[in-house]
C-alpha cells in the first residue's frame, strides 16, 4: 500500500514533468502531425493518465488503510493498481508509434478493473 501512495506522489511529478515536454512543442500546429493526430492523441492520454492513475493510487491507498492490508484481495488490487498506472502511459506512448500494438491496452484496463473490482469487494464487506 506504501508503494501505491509512493507511486501517486511519482505520477504527479511525471504528469507534470510530461505536460512541460508536451508544452514546450504544442504551438507548432503540425508537431506529432497536427492537433487531432493519433499520435498527438495518445501522448495527450498519456500525460494525462499520469494525474488520473494517481488520484486512483491515492484514493486506494486512502481506502485499504480502513479494511487492512493483509489480505490477498487487497494485496493483488494494491498491484493491479500499480501495473495499471504504470503501463497505461507506456502503452499510450508505444501505441502512438506502432498503432498495430492495441491490444496491449489489455494490460491496463484488465488490471485497474481487477483492482477496482477486488476494491469494491472489500468496500462492500466493511
Amino acid at each position: 500500500m506504501l508503494l501505491n501512495l509512493t507511486l501517486a506522489w511519482l505520477w504527479i511529478v511525471l504528469g507534470f514533468v510530461s505536460g512541460l515536454l508536451l508544452g514546450l512543442f504544442f504551438h507548432h500546429d503540425h508537431w506529432l502531425g497536427g492537433y487531432t493526430s493519433f499520435k498527438r492523441r495518445l501522448y495527450r492520454l498519456a500525460h494525462i493518465s499520469f494525474f488520473g492513475l494517481a488520484t486512483v493510487n491515492f484514493l486506494f491507498y486512502f481506502t485499504a488503510r480502513e479494511f487492512g492490508v493483509g489480505s490477498p484481495a487487497t494485496v493483488i488490487a494494491s498491484w493491479g493498481f500499480i501495473l495499471g498506472a504504470v503501463s497505461m502511459p507506456a502503452c499510450c506512448l508505444l501505441l502512438a508509434h506502432q498503432p498495430g500494438l492495441r491490444a496491449l491496452f489489455l494490460i491496463p484496463v484488465l488490471s485497474l478493473v481487477t483492482a477496482g473490482t477486488l476494491t469494491l469487494w472489500k468496500v462492500a464487506k466493511l
